[in-house]
């Protein structure tokens, strides 16, 4: 299964390793354009996904007063990974973003942790391992693992090719897999050969450990509801009009679960991060702040 959006900017922000439990942790990271808010988005990508997924969302959140910082999840592009594929499970993963978060707030930030498609599953893993966050945003994310369809079915096809073969076949499916989808053709072809690159520099562990998870992860919707209401931390859960991993009715039902607030971005698919930006951030920008104000 590929993320692939149809846009993704290799800049925005300032490149910066992070110290994590596996090795240095990439990210982008842009200050606040103006102190005040005394806030920071830690923003985790989904399976194959990078920090350079949020590059439409860095200058414009900064310069709303929040601090900002995009990250590869460990295994992922230029960030070190364990081999050993039961640690990239949500849960298992979710522990060094907690460890993040609390090395981050020690040294005075308070987070905002978002979390696109898998990496809302390790956002979730984070909470649960009582990463102190201030808020949560789950995007494009689900209570559990991928319903059936055309992602999951890719999932099923490409672990016996990666397995198998490794991630120089794995990617050749890929490559046959973006041709037949809409709007490749137009895809420029700098953004192309990034992810290309990106692929091919992604740990196989991870991929094959993510990919479990995508396919057996529990539905934890209760748990983190009890979590998120011990801290406490409000909840937003966000979707493409379009998404076409989990449904926009199951997302909706976990919101209610969680006592969330719920929003639709129209124009946008799974990844309203880089296929609707303004969208997104119309949703996102007024709601953290609502949070701020208690």
């Amino acid at each position: 299964m590929a993320d692939t959006p149809s846009q993704i900017s290799r800049h925005g922000g300032a490149r910066v390793d992070l110290p994590g439990r596996y090795g240095p942790i990439a990210a982008l990271r842009v200050e606040p354009a103006a102190p005040g808010l005394n806030a920071t988005a830690l923003l985790l990508p989904g399976f194959t996904g990078s920090k350079e997924d949020f590059a439409p969302l860095l200058d414009a959140v900064a310069a709303a007063g929040f601090g900002v910082l995009a990250i590869d999840l460990p295994g992922q592009y230029e960030s070190a990974g364990p081999e050993d594929e039961s640690a990239y499970l949500p849960d298992a993963l979710g522990q060094p973003i907690a460890e993040l978060v609390e090395r981050l707030t020690a040294e005075g930030e308070r987070i905002l942790l978002l979390g696109h498609s898998y990496g809302g599953l390790v956002a979730r893993g984070a909470v649960l391992a009582n990463a102190p966050v201030i808020g949560l945003t789950l995007l494009d994310s689900g209570p559990g693992e991928l319903p059936p369809g055309y992602r999951r079915a890719a999932l099923d096809y490409g672990e016996p090719i990666l397995r198998a073969n490794g991630i120089a076949a794995a990617q050749r499916m890929r490559e046959q897999l973006d041709a037949a989808a809409p709007g490749w053709s137009n895809t420029p072809v700098e953004l192309k050969e990034f992810l290309y690159t990106r692929f091919l520099r992604s740990s196989v562990t991870g991929l094959l450990g993510m990919a479990d998870g995508l396919r057996h992860e529990p539905d934890r919707v209760t748990k983190l509801s009890h979590a998120l209401r011990a801290r406490p931390a409000p909840c937003l859960v966000v979707c493409g009009e379009a998404d076409d991993a989990w449904s926009i009715a199951a997302q909706r039902d976990m919101a209610d679960r969680l006592d969330a607030d719920f929003a639709v971005i129209p124009g946008a698919r799974h990844s309203p991060n880089v296929e609707n930006p303004t969208g997104l951030l119309a949703t996102l920008l007024p709601t953290w702040r609502a949070w701020l104000r208690g």
